[in-house]
């Protein structure tokens, strides 16, 4: 059975590859949470973030942006002590921050799902790479959500920290075409 060769001689990888990675998402819940490991991930490998996903389940109140937007700063100070996740003060602040204005998105378009999945016609991406090395770090569609999502308040976030949450959440499907789940997450 072929695989993205990112996810090889690991098992967490290739559990997250198998079952999770380029799936549409449509829950935002999930699409936060997404939102919040992937940033928590700039700098530093999936793997690490992989490992600690259950402590930031916890600690982020299982990804509830209503929950984490009313964080204050005795909270704050709480999750740069946790040593079960990425103690960085401004990922952690602007984690927070970012809860807030998806709230926003939320009520302006329904649901964060219907934003993001807006910016492609609610049409999956699906890309024909062959090679790793043909994968985009981020593409003008990252870089277009990216400055939206900016005017709108949010921080700690680029172009490529928003490619690999459209790859996470299967908006942009960039499984190499030998790999199994290629078809199986076509939308």
């Amino acid at each position: 059975m072929n695989r993205c060769s990112w996810c090889d001689g690991n098992d967490l990888y290739i559990d997250y590859h198998d079952k999770e990675w380029g799936v549409p998402v449509y829950d935002d819940n999930k699409q936060f949470e997404f939102l919040v490991l992937e940033s928590a991930q700039a700098g530093l490998s999936w793997l690490t973030i992989l490992k600690r996903r259950d402590n930031y389940r916890i600690a982020y109140d299982n990804f509830d942006p209503v929950k984490v937007a009313s964080f204050d700063e005795k909270k704050i100070n709480e999750l740069i002590n946790n040593e079960g996740i990425i103690r960085n003060r401004r990922k952690i602040e602007a984690s927070v921050n970012n809860a807030g204005f998806f709230l926003d998105i939320q009520k302006e378009f329904g649901s964060f799902s219907d934003y993001l999945w807006g910016f492609v016609n609610n049409k999956q991406v699906v890309n024909s790479w062959k090679e790793l090395s043909e994968v985009p770090a981020n593409t003008n569609l990252s870089d277009s959500i990216t400055k939206d999502l900016k005017s709108r308040g949010f921080k700690f976030i680029g172009p490529t920290i928003l490619y690999a949450h459209l790859q996470a959440a299967g908006i942009v499907n960039d499984h190499l075409v030998d790999c199994f789940r290629y078809k199986e997450v076509m939308a």
